[in-house]
């Protein structure tokens, strides 16, 4: 075999609130550091517990709804954190 020829796997992760397992370059990573903060990861290679989440609206809704969050990154989430990456969010999501 040659492994120039090789097919790399491509890398899947579970969007946190529809459960689909799709492709990490597809999903939007939100990260918790290890000074606590809560914030949108753009790049997808910071250091932190990460959750993934679909480009989608209704599945940042239902992850505000059901407290996805909270359950992937092992913490509390306040709401006004929910407000400032919804921001984010739909920022990124335009683009």
């Amino acid at each position: 075999m040659n492994l120039s020829t090789a097919v790399r796997k491509q890398p899947l992760r579970q969007c946190i609130g529809c459960g689909q397992m799709k492709d990490k370059r597809e999903l939007c990573r939100i990260i918790r550091d290890k000074e606590g903060n809560i914030f949108l990861d753009v790049t997808g290679k910071k250091n932190g517990r990460g959750a993934y989440i679909c480009s989608d609206e209704k599945c940042f809704a239902k992850v505000m709804k059901t407290k996805g969050l909270e359950r992937a990154l092992k913490t509390s989430v306040e709401p006004s954190v929910y407000e400032s990456l919804k921001e984010e969010f739909l920022k990124n999501e335009s683009k």
